[in-house]
């Protein structure tokens, strides 16, 4: 066999390597997949709980400086000097397909300093903080008609911190 053969050869190979490579993964009918998405969650894949949504994504996002010191809010996302908001995420090939995610609300940090009102201050940097979370993805099958679920690792911010921000480094 020549070089050119054996390179034919190989291009017929490949769909039916990467569709036997599928198969290693069960496929389901669509009205089987998001059962076996719950099941393959709730046994190998554990989910954090979901917060719920304090705003909708369409509500304005502003810096709540106003609200500070005016009453003792009880939820951390309300009383962080980097405050959030919980927003819907959809992704329809994915299971779980909708989930919150944190948004901050200021670019900067609150201050709240003596008895002076609070200020955002810009001295400080309002950061996500993002965790790994394993979705399994909706992937049709060799046959075109069924899915498998493949595990994905996707980062979903879920809150914001307050932090200095990184320092220009000036050469002396």
């Amino acid at each position: 066999m020549d070089m050119k053969q054996v390179l034919i050869f190989g291009l017929f190979l490949v769909p039916v390597w990467t569709c036997n490579m599928t198969r290693m993964h069960r496929c389901y009918d669509e009205h089987e997949l998001s059962e076996a998405a719950e099941r393959k969650l709730r046994t190998h894949y554990l989910q954090p709980p979901e917060s719920s949504p304090a705003a909708a994504e369409d509500s304005p996002v502003s810096c709540p400086v106003a609200l500070y010191g005016q009453q003792q809010p009880q939820a951390l996302s309300d009383r962080s000097l980097s405050p959030w908001r919980y927003i819907l995420r959809t992704k329809p090939d994915h299971f779980p397909s909708t989930y919150t995610e944190a948004q901050c609300l200021c670019a900067g940090c609150i201050l709240i300093q003596d008895k002076k009102p609070p200020v955002e201050s810009h001295d400080y940097n309002s950061v996500p903080i993002e965790q790994s979370r394993v979705f399994l993805k909706r992937e049709l099958c060799c046959d075109g008609k069924k899915y498998h679920l493949k595990p994905v690792t996707v980062k979903v911010t879920v809150g914001c911190a307050c932090a200095v921000p990184p320092q220009i480094r000036t050469s002396s």
